[in-house]
């Protein structure tokens, strides 16, 4: 662990509003703390550099001590006194092993019953039942096979029971047993905990799916307990009949036995996961519920560090609405924590909005990137820019234990699909260098370093904006939007809610303006938790550059019940809504753009004034070029409106980069959906088309567009012509008629 680490309670927060900083410091020295703004977050000295001012607020300091990360999903139950008088009994599930744990993990366990009763799996993939001192073990189990599991205690003979199946094939049971045991003493309240050792600091955390978990107060027979698992519905007077197939979207778990126990699960294991009996038959969760009674635990899974609040503080009223950092300090450690201030609700303080994009940087939250463990060249590339331009020092490759993101796996090889701000971020972070490039020098910034570019070039332009985040957008919809006359991205909006796109479409339609100013944006589709801001959930389904593929059957968020991956297939492809989608992406490199022959003599004609060469955006701080990385094109047959005028088209994307063109649009290794070859679509095309109700967008397709914005000092063809559009678009009295 880091030691000095922060985050907050939340990524944005209004004034009068109060943000709560969670904070751990191993250094044993007190806590200085001091709020900036931050302007600039690029500590490229080739650009303006790490920016910022210090807002005159004094905070006393601080002692704050470790907090520990309590990493692994899990379930607990309070069983009370349930167990009373319990003398026979016999304990049924399904389980499906994902890992060997390195030593030993716990399937099920229940404090409070003859000294403790535990279902552990080792590392030789062998099962273990455990009541009292006493212990049974089977032989080893294959890994990611389901197997159907008995343990059976009865008090006459004091016999201790544990039978095992595999689920397919089809197979008999077989058991092991050790008798001359004592009638186990209950002691309430008795606590079940699933996937884990105990309630309290669980330990030896499972990695597998488990399957609706029953107990009865006798000793079932073979077929008894083959029925319990075939039909999944529990046979008479259970004393607890979990069905995980119940109130998935939430972290409730329901106990459908006379009891009608309830238990909770802790750090969002994965839900809506095929079970033993998935068919095939049905691909959503909602259709087919008992096909999806598992739930995928992970000894990795952490939504929530749990620190408590070491400081909290009271947005003023009248603080300029502004990204704002609380920086803290502590025996030579140092640590940022950015957050948004956005306008009170209901009144914004410009006719300029910059949307934040807070959900695409908490998915990416803590990327572990491929080139830093497996390339010792690029890891210390990267320690070596990092030091030399006083850039963030900490990579999450070298800090699992704050959870990675949703472009990592779990331990096990499962996809992340969960991510959270409710923990430390460190990509997310003043001074974050994601891709060292020591021999072009280009700052190598993605997410909300790099959006600070765009940041920094309206603060020096000398334009008044308000700063809104996506949370906003998708809590509050149009009337977040609807009194701006221009809203801008930053440099990649990558994932929404229905929400969101429907409150963009809807400022775009009453006469809204709105520059796309990214690349890859409008992309995934995410859905929200019910239950806790800040957790977030992506299902990687068909098609898509992904870092992980969605199991079939996997498809359907388990937040909403809705069907996740591409916005593309849902129906919603990006260019329905500005114009441009993702087409491509090659390394982190860019290049320049080559005005349309038609452009000029165009109605849009007014983009390129002062930008008088044929090509324009050769420079820049990302990639040394305004067209690269991720690059999106129009395409008509996709939604980008008839009437769109195409001002521009990057080239120079050699293939040595290497560039690919995104999985959907290809067919075969020959042919494209569009019709043409691969290396046509490997582009970017800057769009400008007009809305209804006098409204306009502009978009520019490219990761790395913003990244142009300060070269010499913002006197460049890119700022030039970024300005020519955002004045027009934020002249309340400009007219854009639609052809």
């Amino acid at each position: 662990m880091l030691k000095l680490a922060g985050y907050a309670d939340r990524l944005s927060v209004r004034p009068g509003e109060t943000i709560s900083f969670k904070l751990s410091n191993a250094t044993g020295a007190p806590v200085k703390a001091e709020l900036v703004r931050v302007i600039c977050a690029d500590p490229n000295p080739a650009g303006p550099g790490i920016r910022g001012e210090k807002l005159a607020v004094e905070f006393p300091e601080m002692t704050v001590a470790e907090h520990p990360v309590p990493r692994g999903s899990h379930g607990t139950v309070d069983l009370g006194d349930t167990l009373a008088g319990l003398g026979d009994f016999t304990l049924v599930l399904t389980v499906q092993p994902t890992r060997l744990p390195e030593a030993t993990s716990a399937i099920l366990a229940i404090d409070g019953l003859g000294g403790g009763l535990a279902l552990t799996l080792d590392n030789a993939a062998r099962l273990t039942a455990r009541l009292g001192d006493a212990t049974i073990t089977t032989e080893p189990l294959a890994i990611r096979q389901w197997v159907d599991v008995a343990l059976t205690f009865e008090q006459a003979t004091g016999r201790l029971g544990l039978a095992w199946r595999p689920v397919t094939p089809a197979a008999g049971w077989q058991s092991t047993e050790t008798t001359g045991l004592k009638v186990p003493a209950v002691k309430a309240p008795a606590i079940l905990t699933i996937a884990a050792a105990g309630p309290a600091s669980p330990l030896a955390m499972f990695d597998g799916r488990i399957e609706n978990p029953q107990l009865y107060p006798r000793a079932l027979s073979a077929d008894e307990c083959s029925a319990s698992r075939v039909s999944q519905a529990p046979l008479a007077d259970p004393l607890f009949a979990f069905d995980f197939a119940r109130e998935t979207t939430i972290s409730t778990l329901v106990d459908t036995g006379p009891n009608a126990l309830t238990g909770r699960l802790v750090n969002h294991p994965a839900r809506g996961m095929r079970s033993s009996r998935w068919s095939g038959h049905e691909m959503c969760w909602r259709h087919a519920p008992g096909e999806y009674a598992a739930i995928h635990f992970h000894s990795d899974d952490m939504t929530d560090c749990h620190w408590p609040a070491a400081l909290d503080w009271q947005v003023p009223a009248d603080l300029k609405s502004g990204c704002y950092a609380l920086r803290i300090a502590a025996g030579g450690e140092a640590d940022n924590i950015p957050f948004f201030v956005p306008p009170p609700k209901g009144r914004p303080t410009a006719k300029i909005a910059v949307l934040v994009s807070t959900f695409t940087y908490t998915v990416y939250a803590n990327h572990s990137r491929p080139e830093f463990r497996l390339s010792e060249r690029w890891r210390q590339g990267w320690i070596g820019q990092a030091g030399e331009w006083n850039g963030y020092p900490h990579n999450p490759g070298d800090h699992p234990e704050y959870a990675l993101s949703t472009y990592n796996d779990h331990v096990d090889g499962a996809g992340i699909s969960i991510s959270s701000w409710h923990r430390p971020m460190l990509n997310v972070r003043i001074g974050f260098i994601t891709y060292p490039c020591p021999d072009i020098r280009a700052s190598g910034l993605r997410h909300y370093p790099a959006d600070t570019h765009l940041h920094t070039w309206l603060e020096d332009q000398g334009y008044d904006f308000d700063i809104i985040t996506d949370f906003e957008l998708h809590h509050e919809g149009l009337g977040l939007l609807k009194d701006y006359t221009v809203v801008l991205t930053g440099s990649h909006p990558e994932y929404h809610t229905r929400e969101m796109l429907d409150a963009l479409e809807a400022y775009r339609d009453t006469g809204g303006r709105f520059m796309y100013l990214g690349g890859n944006g409008f992309y995934w589709k995410i859905a929200l938790d019910p239950e806790r801001d800040g957790v977030v959930e992506i299902r990687r389904g068909e098609g898509g550059i992904r870092a992980w593929a969605a199991e079939p059957g996997e498809y359907y968020n388990q937040f909403d019940g809705e069907y996740g991956g591409l916005w593309r297939r849902n129906g919603r492809p990006p260019q329905n809504l500005v114009g441009v989608g993702f087409s491509a992406q090659g390394n982190f490199v860019g290049s320049h753009y080559v005005v349309d022959r038609q452009a000029r003599g165009s109605r849009a004609a007014w983009v390129l004034a002062g930008v008088d060469g044929a090509t324009f955006g050769g420079h820049g701080l990302s990639g040394h070029g305004a067209a690269g990385f991720e690059l999106d094109r129009a395409d008509k047959n996709l939604g980008t409106p008839p009437h769109a005028v195409i001002l521009a088209t990057s080239e120079g994307h050699e293939p040595e980069a290497p560039w690919v063109l995104v999985p959907e649009e290809r067919l075969t290794h020959l042919t494209t959906i569009p019709g043409a070859r691969e290396e046509e679509l490997i582009k970017s095309d800057i769009v400008f088309f007009e809305t209804p109700n006098n409204g306009a967008v502009f978009s520019v397709g490219s990761i790395t567009f913003c990244g142009s914005l300060l070269t010499n000092g913002g006197d460049n063809d890119v700022s030039r012509l970024t300005k020519n559009v955002l004045d027009r678009f934020a002249d309340p009295g400009a007219t854009f008629e639609m052809p």
